[in-house]
Parts: structure tokens; C-alpha cells; sequence
């Protein structure tokens, strides 16, 4: 095969691999849409990343031990632009936090508002489907 025809095949599969990222990324269907499940909790970490800000939430179970939850956000470019800052959450507050769940029994979810130790935690995220 050619250099020229190699890097042409290249440039057709990256393009139908970055197609089918950005199609997953922008996918609600991974959250049960028609639950909503509040959380209070103890915030572990708060992480400002690209393409999403997630809460890393500490959570007592029935047995009072606890479990990690992980509450995933928007983007931070639209988080900002709502208010929210790097430091918004601390590891250590207090938080009820209200999220569509993961299907299944795994421990996490979509991020749909909250309360954080000071009263209400700033806007909520642009709206998406089941809101």
C-alpha cells in the first residue's frame, strides 16, 4: 500500500472513530432519566476536567459504611458560565445532591442540583433530556 493511500485510510478510520466518540459522549441513555435519587454526602474530591466536572461523593449505606458515588457534570466551560468555580465544592462539606442514577446498581449519576454547606449550590447545569 502507497504512503499516500495509508495515510488517506488513516484519516478514514480516525474520522469514523472520532464519530462514534463524540456520538457517545453526548448520550444520556447510561442515567435512568426517570428517577431522581437524592444523596447526602461528604464531597471527597471536586474535579474541574475536560469534557466533564464530576463530584466524587462519600455516601453511608444501609450499613453505615460508606460508598463512593460519582456525579458527573457538564463541561466546565458551561459550569462557569453558571457560576461555578474550580473551589465551588471542598473536600470535607456536606452535600445533598439530587441526580438521575446510573441504571443498575452502580454507584453514580447525573448531577441536577444541590445544597451545598452554605445553602443552595450555584445554577444547575444546562438543561438536558428528562428535565
Amino acid at each position: 500500500m502507497s504512503r499516500a493511500r495509508r495515510q488517506a485510510w488513516l484519516i478514514v478510520v480516525a474520522t469514523f472513530v472520532a464519530a462514534s466518540a463524540a456520538a457517545a459522549h453526548h448520550s444520556f441513555t447510561m442515567f435512568d432519566q426517570s428517577k431522581k435519587v437524592t444523596l447526602d454526602g461528604t464531597v471527597k474530591e471536586f474535579l474541574w476536567t475536560n469534557p466533564h466536572v464530576f463530584i466524587q461523593l462519600l455516601v453511608k449505606n444501609e450499613r453505615g459504611k460508606e460508598d463512593e458515588w460519582s456525579i458527573e457534570m457538564t463541561s466546565p466551560e458551561h459550569l462557569a458560565r453558571a457560576g461555578w468555580r474550580p473551589g465551588t465544592l471542598k473536600p470535607g462539606e456536606k452535600v445533598t445532591i439530587v441526580i438521575h442514577p446510573l441504571h443498575g446498581n452502580q454507584k453514580g449519576g447525573e448531577y441536577l442540583s444541590g445544597i451545598g454547606p452554605n445553602g443552595p449550590l450555584l445554577g444547575a447545569p444546562p438543561p438536558g433530556p428528562g428535565r
